[in-house]
C-alpha cells in the first residue's frame, strides 16, 4: 500500500498543478476547449488521487487486501488513460487519443467497485 500513498501524493501535486496551469496559463477564449478538457482532467486526478490514500489508510481494517490492491491499481491505470488521455488531447490537439478515455473509465468504475467488495466482505 506505500505505492498508493506515494501515487496519492504525487497525483494530488499534480492535479493541482494542472489545475492551476489550466486557470492562468491557459487564457483566452481560443484555449477554452483545451482548459476544459485540463480542468476535468485535474478534477478526475485529484479525486481519484485522495481515493488512493484512503484506500492505503483502510489496509489495516479490511481483511481482503486483495482487493484493495485491486482498486489501488484500477484508478492508478484510470488517472492514467482517462486523465492522461485528456491532457494529451488538451496539450497536443490529436483528438484520437479520447478514444483511450474510456478505458480509464471503466478502471475508475471497476476500482470503485472492487473498494465496495472489499467493504462489504469486511462488514457482512
Amino acid at each position: 500500500m506505500r505505492l498508493s500513498v506515494v501515487m496519492a501524493g504525487l497525483n494530488g501535486a499534480m492535479a493541482v498543478a494542472l489545475g492551476a496551469f489550466a486557470a492562468h496559463g491557459m487564457a483566452g477564449t481560443d484555449m477554452e476547449y483545451a482548459r476544459s478538457l485540463v480542468d476535468k482532467g485535474a478534477h478526475y486526478q485529484l479525486v481519484h488521487g485522495v481515493a488512493l490514500a484512503a484506500i492505503a489508510g483502510l489496509v489495516h481494517h479490511v481483511p481482503d487486501e486483495k482487493l484493495l490492491r485491486i482498486a489501488a491499481y484500477a484508478m492508478l491505470a484510470g488517472i492514467l488513460f482517462f486523465c492522461g488521455s485528456l491532457y494529451v488531447i488538451a496539450f497536443s490537439g490529436i483528438s484520437a487519443f479520447g478514444a483511450i478515455a474510456p478505458i480509464g473509465g471503466v478502471s475508475f468504475i471497476a476500482g470503485w467497485l472492487a473498494l465496495a467488495a472489499a467493504g462489504y466482505r469486511r462488514f457482512a
